[in-house]
């Protein structure tokens, strides 16, 4: 227990600075990546968009419509898109779209990048716990599995002894 302890207090800091400079790299890299890519455009709605969204996920999300837009590469699309509730036929909406043409989200932004560096950071210490706890277990079992042997065998030869009639 001591020795995971130990682990635990020196391990931690850096798994959190590691997961932490990890989480940052791969922020920044989706980032650029979605933002050199990734193009907002006018779509036209072909219809009425539903007057309430549906519900996703626990809450509810934006009402989607039917859309044409054209895309990075000239070429014209139509598919769902988000809409304002009740947005009429043949008005525009500002979509984001990705270098084919098909309908994303907004760009990631710096502070929900900001917000995964946290989130490693803050996990990785757990997880590190969670681990170490894992192995602490596992060697207490096996070397209380091997203390129970030797006093068997301690028994085993022992016992007879103690129990016979004299």
């Amino acid at each position: 227990m001591a020795v995971a302890l130990v682990a635990f207090l020196v391990g931690a800091p850096l798994v959190a600075l590691f997961a932490g400079r990890w989480a940052y790299a791969a922020g920044q890299r989706v980032e650029q990546a979605q933002r050199s890519s990734w193009r907002q455009v006018t779509a036209v709605l072909l219809d009425k968009a539903p007057g309430t969204g549906r519900v996703s996920y626990g809450g509810m999300a934006e009402p989607e419509a039917r859309a044409r837009w054209t895309a990075p590469d000239g070429a014209s699309r139509t598919g769902l898109v988000p809409a304002p509730a009740g947005a009429a036929a043949h008005s525009t909406v500002r979509i984001w779209v990705d270098a084919s043409g098909r309908v994303t989200g907004p760009p990631l932004r710096h502070d929900q990048a900001t917000g995964q560096v946290w989130l490693a950071a803050l996990t990785a210490p757990m997880a590190l716990g969670v681990i170490l706890l894992c192995a602490e277990s596992l060697a207490m079992r096996t070397l209380n599995r091997r203390r129970i042997a030797a006093w068997d065998a301690d028994w085993q030869a022992t016992g007879p002894r103690w129990t016979s009639r004299r």
